[in-house]
């Protein structure tokens, strides 16, 4: 590992999450409320500097999420997003009220494309508009970014001048946005220099980055922006986000620990709580982390090769550029079975990132032995698995399995019989089906009868052996609504019936807020 350089030579760059809010506009990425503020308060405890945490125009609920997120958090700035219109600032400084420090980021379209075809607006009034809506913003609070939405595709001349109006009109941040994940390296970071170099008063406000990963660069795009002269990064944990995302918080923050002798940057972020937050929000989301991505991955510390293998051995330095408990991974020696008791099963749980209440953990405790009765031993995932089930049965009220039992085999029909406690009630129903998975859901439905399509079925195992959990995802569309849930269990079936009906209540929970579509943002 390279030698870091002393902090005192170092630029703080700070970073701005918006998991919660461009990284809930992921097709079926939807949040709960409280496990909006769950997530909230772990990016403020890790030492997030903005936490974007909403879009508050777009919906009820997303003005409730950001307005109770803004009630809790003790030291992150709240952010919430608004377009370039006194109605949505007005709202969203509102849904900001009880925020110890709040934010109000507005943004409109910049490029040519966006600017006849999105808003069909002649420049001359997009430059009207910016100068009205920061103004507005900045009569609200001191604290005002603005963005250009489509930044990176507009052209230079335009973009100045925005960007100065955006100044003189009182923006304190301003964020360029790679919208569509068009930009390369070299561009981001020669369209910062630009900037810095053409915009008067420029280094007055902080420059900010926001890089979507269309093309596999947005890591390399934001870092690129930093060494230009940008000294803030708006990133989302896992790299949650629209199409293919956007740029990683556990990348960014970990390329510049290090990698601190060519970018001699840090920032405010604990980096153990990494792993902790990256479980989080998978199991929140049901987006599953793909084992070869990079800091959070199943493999990212895995050693396989007979020659990495060796040279592990002899020094973990040969193959590894940082310790795994850099991003909050331990080797622990406890080996957890059907014996363990509750101060070990708890003391693992505390190194996983968990911290349960006691009814929480009571129930996760009754299910890790349960578990633990069907397999020989219990490996960490397999504690994460059962505790994220624990949650999603805990949050889901309304549909719950009681039953299952199936009839499956080389003849046919494959059939299943189930009973769902639906309000409360107990409603029995056999169906048949092609195989056991399908008959299960064919069941499902005709107890809860909807017209959601089922867009993704996925199962991996959650580790090795032929008593492995298998965690299943599915993702759903109804409408324009769309969820994705994951279960686990040792039975692929159980957990696919789980999995189906954790998505049904999600889904009826959207048809009672009734969430207009996203207004989408940079």
């Amino acid at each position: 590992m390279t030698d870091r350089i002393p902090p005192a030579d170092q630029d703080r760059v700070k970073i701005f999450d918006t998991t919660l809010r461009d990284g809930e506009q992921s097709p079926g990425a939807s949040m709960t409320l409280d496990e909006k503020l769950q997530i909230a308060t772990l990016l403020d405890e890790m030492g997030v500097d903005i936490i974007e945490a909403g879009f508050p125009i777009a919906s009820e609920g997303d003005f409730e999420a950001v307005s109770e997120i803004a009630k809790v958090i003790q030291n992150s700035v709240v952010c919430g997003l608004s377009r370039a219109s006194k109605r949505d600032i007005d709202r969203a400084w509102e849904a900001l009220a009880h925020a110890k420090r709040g934010r109000i980021h507005t943004f409109i379209s910049t490029s040519p494309l966006h600017m006849e075809y999105k808003l069909q607006l002649s420049p001359a009034k997009v430059i009207e508009k910016i100068a009205e809506s920061v103004s507005h913003a900045r009569t609200l609070t001191d604290d005002v970014q603005w963005s250009p939405e489509d930044g990176t595709r507009s052209e230079h001349e335009f973009l100045v001048e925005a960007v100065t109006v955006a100044i003189q009109s009182g923006a304190t941040t301003i964020n360029i946005p790679d919208t569509v994940g068009y930009t390369a390296p070299g561009e981001s970071a020669a369209l910062i220099r630009m900037l810095r170099e053409r915009v008067k008063g420029i280094d007055a406000v902080t420059i900010s980055t926001h890089c979507h990963n269309d093309l596999g660069m947005a890591v390399a795009n934001a870092l690129a922006a930093v060494q230009a002269g940008a000294r803030q990064i708006e990133c989302t944990i896992n790299g949650l986000g629209e199409r293919a995302g956007n740029a990683a918080l556990e990348e960014v923050v970990m390329a510049m620990r290090v990698r601190n002798d060519i970018m001699p940057f840090r920032t405010g972020i604990d980096t153990t709580r990494i792993m902790q937050a990256s479980r989080l929000v998978s199991n929140v989301t049901g987006f599953p982390v793909q084992f070869n991505k990079a800091i959070v991955g199943k493999n990212a510390f895995a050693h396989e090769s007979g020659i990495h293998q060796d040279g592990m051995l002899k020094h973990a330095g040969t193959y590894e550029i940082m310790r795994p408990e850099d991003v909050g991974l331990s080797e622990s020696n406890l080996v957890m079975g059907k014996h363990s008791g509750r101060h070990a099963f708890r003391t693992k749980l505390t190194e996983l990132g968990f911290d349960l209440g006691d009814n929480a953990f009571e129930d996760a405790f009754v299910r890790f032995k349960a578990l633990a009765d069907r397999k020989k031993e219990v490996f960490d995932d397999d504690i994460i698995a059962l505790v994220s089930e624990a949650k999603a049965d805990e949050a889901a009220e309304r549909i719950k399995l009681k039953f299952l039992r199936v009839i499956c085999g080389t003849e046919a029909p494959q059939s299943a019989d189930i009973i769902l406690e639906i309000d409360g009630k107990e409603h029995r129903h056999t169906a048949t089906g092609d195989g056991p998975v399908d008959a299960a859901f064919n069941a499902v439905k005709a107890l809860v009868p909807h017209d959601a399509r089922l867009e993704l079925y996925q199962v991996h195992a959650v580790t090795e052996g032929t008593d492995a959990q298998a965690t299943v995802s599915v993702r759903m569309r109804e409408g324009g609504k769309i969820v994705t849930s994951q279960s686990s269990d040792t039975d692929t079936v159980v957990a696919s019936c789980r999995a189906y009906c954790h998505a049904l209540n999600k889904l009826l929970v959207r048809r009672e807020k009734g969430k207009p579509e996203a207004m989408a943002g940079e």
